[in-house]
């Protein structure tokens, strides 16, 4: 078997933990925690609630929340959709305003898209510089009739952090709701819903080192009454998402958040050694930008851009597992709307990469990327490129 590539796209998932695997494993099977969380009247059923049960309270721990304000979905791109949709549909008009940015994943951007062809106003805030959206911009977008606010906490192709602490209370003040689409930020970064002026709240298993198909969404007391279905069928989860409950999963979701509540500090140490540590292999590479704020940030992802010159892309990808752009873009082969948003044209937005790093990559790991770059960026331009006299 052909050696793997290096892998450095942990924005895009994670693998999922040896000791969540083991958790996952036990509710399988006969001799396992099988039973329909839903089935109450035995004791298999009050078996798999009660692991439902806990992995709620896991999952609400980690972001000081309390566990009945935590709603199961299949993952954070669902958990958008309720929020967004939920809220819209929810308050009893045909029309009212939305704001979001220009740079937020495809789940909250096309979202508020279906809702803008539904009637509703959106504003799309433009980033700064830095990548960044300013409490005092969501302010002035503030009307009368704005009913939600939607930002991320990271963003999943720089690794830059919103205020939302001091944007949440702008919102607070105005009366509208604000949902945060925290995919990229738990386990990245302390997160207090209880001091948040944050109503709601997206979060996926997979990006923390738990299974895909899982998620779960924040309702916070000012939300619980506006907040509108988009899944019918039993009533599950408070009313507001309907389906039998995957208890494999969410337990797994649940003790993947308690792992990382038990070592966010030493991961952050750890993977702000790493970011350095490559960062200092490549200072010697000239023309090379480090794309977003490089104080409002977490150290787990990278956007860098490549000077015009011999950058090969595929000489990397044969030993590197990296992104171009997120996950979700990638397959339309376009710049990215993160980059483009920046101010980065189509070709610089090509010549950057997205390099993040997790709980298992090691200095080693590092010290082989700063190589590969180093190939890549000196590789000979293909013959064609080369200007003629």
């Amino acid at each position: 078997m052909d050696k793997r590539p290096l892998y450095f796209d942990y924005a895009a998932t994670t693998p999922v933990d040896p000791r969540v695997i083991q958790v996952m494993v036990d509710c399988l099977g006969f001799e396992g925690n099988f039973g329909n969380p839903a089935s109450g009247s035995h004791a298999y059923g009050q078996q798999a609630r009660s692991a439902v049960e806990l992995a709620r309270e896991q999952v609400a721990q980690l972001i000081n929340a309390k566990a009945e304000h935590i709603v199961w979905t299949s993952g954070a791109t669902e958990s958008n959709n309720l929020a967004l949709k939920g809220v819209a549909l929810g308050s009893g008009q045909s029309r009212g305003h939305i704001i979001t940015s220009q740079i937020e994943h495809k789940a909250v951007l096309d979202t508020a898209r279906f809702l803008q062809q539904s009637g509703f106003e959106v504003t799309y805030l433009a980033p700064d510089a830095d990548g960044l959206i300013s409490a005092d911009k969501v302010r002035s977008a503030l009307r009368a009739d704005t009913l939600l606010v939607s930002l991320m906490l990271v963003n999943n192709e720089l690794g830059t952090v919103n205020d939302i602490p001091a944007i949440g209370q702008y919102v607070r003040e105005h009366g509208a709701l604000f949902h945060v689409d925290a995919a990229q930020g738990a386990g990245k970064l302390a997160i207090d819903v209880a001091q948040w002026a944050v109503d709601l709240m997206s979060f996926s298993g997979h990006k923390i080192y738990g299974p895909k198909g899982i998620g779960a969404l924040y309702v916070g007391p000012r939300a619980q009454d506006r907040l509108q279905a988009q899944m019918h069928g039993g009533g599950h989860e408070f009313g507001l998402r309907s389906g039998t409950l995957a208890t494999h999963q969410i337990a797994g979701m649940g003790h993947a958040f308690a792992v990382a509540k038990q070592s966010l500090n030493d991961e952050l140490a750890h993977v702000s050694s790493l970011r350095e540590r490559l960062l200092g292999h490549l200072a010697g590479i000239a023309g090379l930008q480090c794309n977003g704020s490089q104080q409002n940030r977490v150290p787990h992802t990278l956007s860098l851009t490549f000077s015009d010159g011999h950058f090969s892309s595929a000489a990397l990808s044969a030993a590197v597992a990296y992104s171009a752009t997120s996950a979700c873009n990638s397959a339309s082969n376009a710049p990215s709307h993160v980059l483009l948003a920046l101010g980065l044209d189509a070709e610089k937005a090509r010549r950057t990469i997205r390099l993040s790093f997790g709980r298992f990559t090691s200095n080693q790991d590092v010290d082989a990327l700063a190589k590969a770059i180093q190939v890549a960026t000196t590789v000979p331009a293909p013959f064609w490129a080369v200007a003629q006299p």
